[in-house]
């Protein structure tokens, strides 16, 4: 009887070992190891369509520093994150386990980028964005080329993009200077022409 009590309980503890390792909580702290500020901080469930607000408000983070994000657990584990620095340079980490995690560093990966010198005209960085429908429509048709091009390039929805939802967009980095156009499912072309994308988080059309 003592031996079928014990062989429960280690089957307990073994059952009860994942969960050690994962905490629940997906709160953390967000460290700067780049040499600049950080300006703006975004986390969102990797279910959200948009980033949200900025953390850090009105603040900045200093390089060296850490901000506490705290998370309440009832928004799960799954988060996407997103960073600015002082320059307009945006950086992503997508699809974290943040209850696994107490510390998420930013900066590391800056010496990848040494060597590419930016476009004529650019601001340098990292020209991808959110493209967000605010508006009443669908859109139907989205297209993003830089602005040194002549012909706008492949259309970018494999669906009509929902009032509400958000568009990933992903640019070759230091090309910053990019025409947007949308078309809505009424058929309405909008423009957005020399927007520079590195100063930006989303891109709202409404």
């Amino acid at each position: 009887m003592r031996r079928r009590t014990l062989l429960a309980a280690l089957l307990a503890l073994v059952a009860a070992a994942p969960a050690a390792a994962q905490s629940g909580d997906p709160s953390f702290n967000l460290v700067n190891r780049s040499s600049q500020p950080i300006n703006e901080i975004y986390v969102s469930p990797v279910t959200e369509r948009n980033w949200g607000h900025d953390w850090l408000g009105a603040d900045v983070l200093p390089a060296g520093r850490s901000f506490p994000v705290r998370i309440p657990p009832t928004a799960g584990c799954q988060h996407d994150v997103r960073v600015v620095y002082a320059d307009g340079q945006p950086e992503e980490r997508r699809n974290l386990n943040t209850c696994a995690i107490s510390e998420l560093v930013f900066g590391t990966a800056a010496p990848a980028t040494r060597g590419i010198v930016p476009s004529p005209g650019s601001a340098g960085g990292n020209p991808s964005f959110n493209l967000v429908n605010h508006g009443r429509l669908p859109l139907r048709e989205v297209y993003v080329s830089s602005a040194r091009e002549t012909h706008w390039g492949q259309q970018r929805l494999p669906r009509p993009l929902q009032p509400g939802e958000h568009l990933a967009v992903q640019l070759p980095l230091n090309d910053c200077t990019n025409d947007i156009r949308v078309i809505w499912m009424d058929g309405r072309a909008e423009d957005r022409r020399q927007i520079d994308t590195c100063r930006l988080v989303n891109l709202v059309f409404q």
